[in-house]
């Protein structure tokens, strides 16, 4: 056969056994093939398995075929071990349940794709953790936790993924399937005794124990990062003949894991944080062995590159003020049973520092509280990613290559100035920071991969990177792995002979080398694969959007931005990304849709360009819910770059119904509203109802909001009262407030004048176009920006030392000015203006220091995406608390309506099941006398329909506080 249709028929096969689980479309081969590596290879083809007996049947299937096959988890390596040309099981969507947790044993079975928080979370409520976490510990799996055997921040603690591993339930590519583990003497003659399959990989084992156990024992780095290469050292007999732990590590490239049995240690019930200043990282890293000795549990280092880096970019400011002065800083953490165990600690590490004689006192400064210490993680476990674009169009942006080498800990400040003069004298840049305790030290380099010349230059690099921390007795990784990135390399480390040790080992397992091919031992080069080497083309792409931003600009610009750390899949962090969240589809995350956007800007793998069907669909799901904005590290703007796309697309491609009617509702329904209540009786009459939701391309199990019987701006009387002062406001009031809800509006003049001020409105009704953006539709959305701006732009600005504040209701449509406004007028003044004159009403009614009368009540509140991203929840949360209310922020992420996406047909079911995940089933358990919050339209509807329950406005609770005083 040749190579296409070998592959086609692969396809037929697994498909005919699988079904819906096998996608060997470009849409998926475009989404898997890049990582967080500096590396892509496009996949045969994806198979997400529904359960382990799928995922045995799968490889059964490519082992029939010849196809070689790679496992993969969240996709988070930084060192290419999870792309390559195979075909993919991505066992995240469906194999992550936890089998079993044994409190009193101290252990746990977990399915692969069981994600570390996941573990954590579930151990935690015995008093119990799983040590190592990345600081993809949100969304990494435990499965590629044991491929990759990684550590984390708390390793100090209780060590690597491989010390934390008790056993492996196995799967070889010829369909072997039993659990390893330590193995006795005699249970080692049992198993080669009985024959087999097994009893042959246990004999090969042995004999290969055998040969080489002295070499092993002289020539492996006694450090506790030593994660580069296989364990061979875990099949001495002081170690055991431990199976499982030698397969640790292998990434995928030995065994496949299909259950692990992992240890659980206590959790420190409490923790708090020393935070140590330094003049330079190298002193930082000289002491070392002093933080050790007050036996913390957690020692992470950082440079100021990263710091001055967030500085530059105006991120990230609250967090710094928070650091003590210096130019490096080290977070040493410790734990306990109480909160004052774990401060005597602290005090006790802080008073030695603070007199310390071994060298320079650092600043010191200890914070015991949890939510200032996860501000505090958040620096270390995203910095790097929020500064991995270089401001500088003169430098090649900062990136992985050499991420993770690690020495004895008591050498690090010796190693660190050692590698320092090797990155100068190559004349890159460089930041520096990592596992302390552990002398893992993680560098984003300044390599340059566009060119020939410096991608030579970059293995150069590489390759003298290597023969220095192998002088300093110490591992080539410390815990991402060797992957593509490492592995050619690793002679200089072990010697020939080790090496072929591990071919040896390798061979043992998977003879026909189809188990991730290419890394770890017969591997590719360094500088093969590469993602953005010589070839990247550089594409001029006309926008009717402006990307602009200090890192440079445009729109290829703008889609580099995502670094492939993969945030957009955790599952409770912040509001990004409901449409992952409720299907647990890559294609449907953030990084999946930037992919497809790489890879459509790049035309090898998704070759229409803007009419690329497979950038439609995943686009179709994107609910444009701006949470990406504020929560990616690396701030990817998804909701402006569907919008850009929708715009081009539907240049040659029909817009839906739905365009017509929910997208130009602000064209619409002022028309509309003059006749509601012929339109509401419609609504009502079942057979028309059902008509017109099908003409309007509205799902038939939405109910439809009823217009008002009179609109806002019929009802509106400026406020005239002597205790005003006559500081005027313009209030914006949103189609939404104008037509349907006009009592939200009233309430927020009624308040502003208790507050001291006269709302106003345009002279003519203006809408700011938000539902067009949803459509494409932004040749439109920028005319009525230019109407706004010729209406109000003077008007605003009628005192430029004190411009009026435009206050409004609606978070949706307030977004625009903050956000889609400055990219189509970027450099007109009275754009500027109006995005830094717009206020919600709690932020104004907040900045201008209102005390709302007290109200005693329940209150559960749910923010809207565009105000969590845009403008954020400070003013809302100030004025519950003026109020005396009893305030419950939910942490829902999206409600799943996000403006007219929940009344699609095809997205029904996406919306409610993104409802589902938080927002929903909090409703339905609040109390009946709980007043349930929210200030956007499209929540308030998903909430009234889903739930029964009324909901309120802000502005509506703040009014009920003003009337109950009267």
């Amino acid at each position: 056969m040749g190579g296409i249709s070998q592959w086609e028929q692969l396809n037929v096969e697994l498909t005919a056994a699988l079904g819906s689980s096998v996608h060997f479309d470009t849409a998926h081969q475009a989404v898997y093939a890049s990582e967080a590596s500096n590396y892509r290879q496009i996949p045969i083809g994806v198979v997400t398995p529904k359960n382990t007996e799928e995922f045995v049947k799968g490889i059964e299937i490519c082992h029939r075929n010849k196809a070689p096959v790679l496992m993969r988890g969240a996709g988070t390596s930084m060192n290419g071990q999870t792309v390559n040309n195979a075909v993919v099981f991505d066992i995240s969507k469906y194999c992550n349940h936890i089998l079993s947790l044994d409190p009193a044993a101290g252990n746990a079975v977990v399915e692969p794709g069981v994600i570390c928080d996941s573990l954590r979370d579930a151990a935690e409520l015995h008093g119990l953790t799983f040590a190592p976490d990345p600081s993809t510990h949100s969304r990494c799996t435990l499965g590629g936790m044991v491929a990759n055997n990684s550590c984390g921040a708390h390793s100090v603690m209780a060590g690597k993924t491989l010390e934390n591993t008790e056993a492996l339930e196995i799967l070889t590519y010829d369909g072997e399937r039993f659990w390893v583990g330590p193995t006795s003497d005699q249970e080692l003659q049992e198993i080669i005794a009985a024959g087999g399959r097994k009893g042959q990989i246990y004999q090969d084992l042995l004999t290969l124990r055998d040969r080489y156990a002295d070499l092993i024992r002289a020539r492996f780095p006694n450090i506790k990062r030593r994660v580069s290469g296989y364990n061979l050292d875990q099949l001495l007999p002081e170690n055991g003949f431990n199976v499982a732990k030698a397969l640790v590590g292998t990434e995928g490239t030995c065994a496949l894991t299909l259950a692990a049995k992992v240890r659980l240690v206590k959790s420190p019930a409490k923790r708090v944080v020393l935070v140590l200043g330094f003049e330079d990282i190298y002193v930082a890293g000289d002491a070392v062995p002093e933080y050790q000795s007050f036996n913390p549990i957690a020692i992470e280092g950082l440079d100021y590159k990263i710091i001055r880096g967030l500085q530059e970019r105006n991120l990230a400011k609250a967090e710094i003020d928070l650091l003590p002065t210096g130019n490096a800083w080290v977070v040493v953490e410790f734990g306990d049973d109480t909160v004052e165990g774990a401060i005597a600690q602290a005090e006790k590490a802080q008073e030695y520092f603070k007199t310390r004689t071994k060298g320079p006192s650092p600043s010191t400064w200890l914070e015991s509280d949890p939510l200032v210490q996860k501000r505090i993680w958040s620096i270390r476990e995203n910095g790097a990613s929020a500064t991995h674009l270089s401001i500088d169009p003169n430098s090649p942006d900062p990136v992985v290559g050499w991420e993770d080498a690690a020495v004895d800990p008591a050498r690090l400040g010796e190693y660190l100035r050692a590698f320092q003069k090797l990155v100068d004298s190559y004349e890159y840049e460089t930041s520096l920071y990592g596992h302390f305790g552990d002398g893992c030290i993680h560098a984003r380099i300044t390599f340059n991969f566009r060119s020939a010349e410096g991608v030579a230059k970059f293995r150069s690099f590489i390759r003298d990177a290597a023969t220095l921390v192998v002088a300093f007795g110490g591992s080539l990784t410390g815990e991402h792995g060797d992957g593509q990135a490492r592995a050619e390399f690793l002679p200089i480390m072990f010697g020939e002979e080790l090496m072929g040790a591990m071919h040896e080992f390798k061979r043992i397992w998977d003879p026909q080398n189809k188990l991730n091919p290419g890394k770890v031992v017969h591997p590719y080069r360094v500088d093969e694969n590469l993602r953005m080497g010589p070839e990247y083309k550089i594409v001029n792409i006309k926008t009717r959007l402006n990307f602009l931003s200090q890192e440079g600009n445009g729109f290829q610009r703008a889609v580099e931005r995502c670094v492939g750390m993969g945030k957009c899949r955790s599952e409770k962090v912040g509001t990004m990304c409901p449409s992952y969240r409720a299907t647990k589809e890559e294609r449907f995350s953030t990084r999946g849709r930037s992919r497809l956007f790489w890879e459509m800007i790049q035309g090898e793998v998704i070759q229409d360009g803007w009419e690329s069907k497979e950038l439609k669909e995943a686009l179709d799901t994107c609910l444009s819910c701006k949470g990406c904005k504020s929560d990616c590290p690396a701030h990817v703007d998804m909701a402006s770059y569907k919008a850009e796309f929708l715009s081009h697309y539907h240049e040659t491609n029909s817009r839906p119904r739905q365009a017509l009617t929910m997208g130009r509702i602000g064209d619409w329904a002022p028309l509309a509203s003059k006749f509601s209540w012929l339109l509401n009786g419609i609504m009502q009459t079942p057979i028309i109802s059902s008509l017109a939701k099908w003409v309007g391309g509205v799902a038939q199990e939405r109910s439809l909001p009823k217009f008002a019987s009179q609109s806002f701006r019929k009802q509106f009387k400026p406020t005239k009262n002597a205790n005003i002062g006559q500081k005027k406001v313009i209030l914006w009031v949103d189609t939404f407030c104008e037509h349907f809800h006009p009592e939200v509006a009233n309430a927020a003049v009624e308040v502003l004048a208790h507050a001291g001020f006269e709302a106003t409105l345009p002279k003519t009704p203006l809408c700011c176009g938000r539902p067009l953006y949803d459509f494409g539709y932004l040749d439109l959305a920028k005319q009525k920006l230019e109407k706004i701006l010729d209406a109000i732009g003077s008007e605003i600005n009628e005192n430029p030392n004190s411009p009026i504040a435009v206050v409004g209701l609606e978070p949706g449509c307030m977004s625009v000015f903050k956000d889609e406004l400055l990219k189509f007028f970027p450099n007109d003044p009275r754009a500027t203006l109006l995005a830094s004159s717009n206020y919600l009403l709690g932020d104004f009614l907040h900045e201008q220091g209102y005390i709302p009368p007290p109200l005693d009540c329940n209150v559960l509140v749910h923010s809207h995406c565009h105000q969590k991203s845009l403008f954020g929840t400070k003013g809302d949360i100030a004025l519950l608390a003026a109020l005396g209310a009893k305030a419950n922020f939910i942490d829902s992420g999206c409600c799943g309506m996000a403006g007219s996406f929940g009344f699609n047909p095809e997205h029904v079911g996406i919306s409610k099941a993104v409802g589902e995940l938080v927002l929903l089933p909090a409703i339905r358990a609040a109390e009946q006398e709980t007043i349930i919050l929210t200030n956007g339209f499209s929540c308030r509807e998903q909430i009234e329909q889903e739930t029964g329950r009324k909901v309120k406005h802000l502005a509506e609770l703040l009014l009920m506080a003003h009337q109950s005083e009267i």
